[in-house]
């Protein structure tokens, strides 16, 4: 069962390091949350080290400009891991060719594509119409309005022409302020119940959490063994990515699970319980709000 904490600063002394997810955490996708950005610097004061997990499409160095815009600052934290430099690795390694029909949002994801130099002899990627495509690069709806039934007629041609699509974002829905937002994981989730084959990078799954590992290790004050909590909104995305990996978790019950879990300030236990029950997931740590 959950433990319901009131701060961060209860349990923070118990690790090093905190995975921190961003959107519905750090920030609402219109302007940061000042008592979790205040979280993350006292963490970091004490000696906490702060890695945001996120599962953008975005580079890494995008996110810090978009984060920074946002009003989170670069004092609240020390390294990002996105799901688009993982995604963008096994993309320029050939995963799903040369030729790829891109799904997205023109310009804002078409950092998508930079040059990735880590990469030894990357393949050369092309956008291309679908008909001409050997996969798909997913970082999201044409419209995150849209229901993603629309790319049914899209999605046949694709499953049928044995297309692999690669899922940049497995997140279903974000919340921007009030509104609700499609993203690529309900894209990816809708080929797959189609029969096309999906490849995700995002949490829950296992290359984004070698990524924020590997920035982990390669900061100067981490420690040799740490110990590391997750932090997220997404229960089937944070959190089970967290219990996959056997880190603890710190459930953010007020994002994306408001509703269900009757949140304001904090949860209502009875509430949560049921959400948790019917997730089936056992989160160590459930708070209202990271602060």
């Amino acid at each position: 069962m959950t433990q319901i904490v009131t701060s961060f600063a209860e349990i923070s002394g118990q690790y090093n390091a905190a995975f921190v997810d961003l959107w519905g955490c750090m920030h609402n996708g219109l302007h940061a949350l000042p008592d979790a950005v205040a979280a993350m610097q006292k963490y970091r004061a004490d000696g906490g080290v702060v890695v945001l997990v996120t599962n953008s499409p975005r580079p890494w160095d995008s996110v810090a400009h978009q984060i920074s815009d946002l009003g989170v600052p670069q004092d609240a934290w020390d390294a990002i891991a996105t799901s688009g430099d993982s995604a963008r690795a096994a993309m320029y390694r050939g995963i799903v060719g040369e030729k790829v029909w891109f799904m997205g949002e023109s310009p804002r994801d078409d950092d998508f594509f930079k040059p990735l130099k880590i990469i030894e002899n990357p393949v050369d990627i092309q956008r291309v119409p679908l008909e001409e495509a050997e996969g798909i690069v997913c970082c999201g709806p044409f419209d995150t309005q849209a229901d993603p039934a629309v790319n049914r007629p899209e999605f046949l041609y694709a499953k049928q022409k044995g297309l692999k699509l690669l899922c940049a974002n497995p997140d279903i829905v974000v919340d921007r302020g009030e509104t609700r937002e499609w993203c690529a994981g309900a894209l990816a989730a809708l080929y797959t119940e189609m029969g096309g084959e999906s490849l995700y990078f995002g949490k829950p799954h296992p290359p984004i959490y070698d990524l924020a590992r590997r920035r982990l290790a390669a900061l100067s004050n981490a420690s040799s063994d740490p110990r590391i909590i997750a932090i997220g909104d997404g229960i089937q995305t944070d959190i089970l990515g967290a219990i996959q990996e056997d880190i603890d978790a710190l459930f953010i019950s007020g994002g994306l699970a408001a509703a269900e879990t009757k949140t304001d300030d904090q949860p209502d236990p009875e509430a949560l319980d049921a959400y948790l029950a019917v997730e089936q997931s056992s989160p160590t740590f459930t708070i209202g709000q990271l602060r």
